[in-house]
């Protein structure tokens, strides 16, 4: 299993590059960040420095939108570091939950995101796209170019779109139960458009918070530290409970019943340990969606997910022992995980 490393883009971008070279040194093999231009620095210009100070990780956004840059201006850029560093970029993209809708937009339809992965994939892999009309291809690019695009999916359309058309699945949650009915949805939609299921990678991503022991206060504090990401997911939720209805066949009920208290979200607080609009998310969903407690429990989880199809988990690293959680990963959760 691949492991990751999913940070803000929060200045200084020296301690993201810093963090990310930690994870390289502790057997992490993906670096990821957030992708939203107003509420968190540029991350393409962090991305090269992290290139820089790194000689394996793969370094990509978790996740990146079709709405906020021009699709060849974002296939330039990963093509440019590609080109820069030996293709070790992935484009993660999304509906652009935050970036849009701090922007005063609505978050992107999958119609415009299937459009964009075709054309970014294409630029980015030194082919030709069209752009609305204007065929065009990057004149430096070098034939041996390349560039995964990884779908961050929930509802049962964009899980579809997931394994017709990505490269890879990107499941931000780390429960058993849906992270094993989503996979089977993306390799089944995979496998009826007549492409190999073992061909899309899976990447399921939620915060990770290892602690010495598991007393009820070392628990309590690290529910605290993570319930943020129940609030997070919970957007996504709330949309997919708009569309499709309290009650689905669609969508799984484990899913949207704990938004049932949720009554508002503040961007200003997103993916932070402070948010204070996270208070709705019962720590059932804390300890469902995340990874808490001693590396035994990580480990026991994580050979779980392992055994469900999942090929990369990515640690949410966003609370108050980044360095301790990248090293517990380290010397303990990945050598056990991985044999």
């Amino acid at each position: 299993m691949d492991f990751g490393l999913v940070l803000q883009t929060d200045p200084p971008a020296s301690k993201v590059v810093e963090l990310m070279k930690r994870a390289e040194d502790n057997g992490f093999t993906y670096g990821w960040t957030f992708d939203s231009a107003v509420l968190w620095q540029e991350p393409f210009v962090i991305y090269s420095q992290i290139l820089a100070h790194t000689s394996r990780l793969t370094v990509g956004p978790m996740v990146t939108n079709p709405g906020t840059r021009t699709w060849e201006v974002t296939a330039s850029t990963f093509a440019t570091l590609n080109d820069m560093f030996g293709n070790r970029t992935v484009c993660g993209i999304g509906r652009g939950d935050s970036a849009m809708r701090v922007a005063g937009r609505h978050p992107n339809t999958l119609a415009r995101i299937s459009e964009a992965m075709k054309v970014i994939r294409a630029l980015g892999s030194g082919q030709e796209a069209d752009l609305g009309g204007t065929v065009v291809r990057f004149p430096w690019i070098k034939d041996d170019a390349r560039l995964p695009v990884w779908m961050a999916a929930y509802g049962p359309k964009a899980l579809k779109m997931t394994g017709e058309e990505a490269d890879g699945f990107i499941l931000q949650l780390a429960d058993l139960y849906l992270t094993e009915y989503m996979v089977k949805a993306v390799k089944q939609a995979a496998a009826d458009a007549g492409r190999d299921p073992a061909e899309v990678k899976i990447c399921v991503a939620a915060p990770a918070y290892v602690t010495e022991d598991d007393s009820p206060e070392a628990l309590a504090h690290a529910r605290e530290q993570c319930r943020w990401f129940g609030g997070m997911v919970g957007n996504h939720v709330a949309d997919l409970v708009s569309k499709y209805g309290e009650h689905s066949a669609a969508v799984p009920d484990e899913l949207t019943d704990y938004i049932k208290s949720r009554e508002g979200y503040d961007y200003s607080h997103h993916g932070r340990a402070d948010n204070p609009d996270t208070a709705f998310v019962p720590d059932e969903i804390v300890d469902r969606f995340c990874l808490i407690g001693p590396a035994e429990k990580h480990i026991e989880k994580l050979t779980a997910l392992r055994e469900l199809g999942v090929d990369q988990f990515a640690v949410y690293d966003m609370h108050d022992a980044r360095e301790a959680t990248i090293d517990a990963y380290g010397t303990t959760v990945i050598p056990a995980v991985n044999g």
